[in-house]
């Protein structure tokens, strides 16, 4: 690899790390999902934040990004849209009962129709996490135009664009399968219900936020 792409790589991998090292909502989820689902479902979320970073990757990658990003309507958009989502999901975890954590433990996994079910629903709650977050469009756009000049080739920008989209999934998945290690799940799962009730504050709030700083733009 050449001297100048493997400093390009290295800053963008320095930057990225630091990103993911940030706590903000999808990893609220992350933490969430682990906790209140059996491993091979939380991955879901996982997998879907992993692929709303790809998406916008992608659209960085063709130069759409720079066009929605500049478009101030589509970000005060994505901003309502997903400050209101994840008050939503707040909204879900606070009026949870406390007798629906009861059988975190016993849930069948081999129930194929369960497991689709549960799986396909995190995915889908990781996805709109993660693709109604401006900053995740903002964050790889920055990347792609300040460090990934014109003279750098569309080969090594895809090649980053997939390397940054692993690093997000594995990431998540290595917070995931610590907190659903046996010995650490069993003490979560005893105060599971109170953890799901602070994510769900720390989600509202962080939802409420957005809302009110995309409204002030008006």
């Amino acid at each position: 690899m050449d001297v100048s792409l493997l400093g390009i790589f290295v800053t963008v991998a320095i930057a990225h790390f630091l990103a993911l090292l940030s706590p903000g909502p999808d990893f609220v989820l992350v933490v969430k999902s682990a906790i209140k689902n059996n491993g091979k479902n939380a991955i879901g979320v996982a997998l879907g934040i992993a692929s709303a970073n790809a998406v916008y990757i992608g659209l960085c990658l063709v130069g759409v990004g720079s066009i929605l990003a500049a478009s101030i309507s589509v970000m005060i958009g994505l901003k309502i849209i997903g400050g209101l989502f994840l008050i939503y999901l707040a909204i879900q975890a606070l009026r949870a009962r406390k007798s629906s954590y009861n059988d975190l433990d016993i849930a069948d996994p081999t129930n194929a129709s369960y497991v689709k079910t549960a799986f396909l629903k995190e995915f889908m709650t990781g996805f709109m996490s993660g693709i109604l977050n401006p900053k995740n469009l903002l964050f790889y756009l920055s990347l792609f135009t300040v460090v990934l000049t014109p003279e750098v080739g569309f080969a090594f920008k895809l090649a980053l664009g997939i390397w940054m989209t692993v690093m997000v999934f594995l990431w998540d998945l290595s917070v995931i399968f610590l907190l659903s290690t046996n010995k650490v799940r069993s003490k979560f799962t005893k105060v599971a219900f109170y953890i799901d009730k602070v994510t769900g504050v720390l989600l509202g709030l962080i939802g409420f936020a957005i809302v009110k700083s995309a409204l002030m733009k008006q």
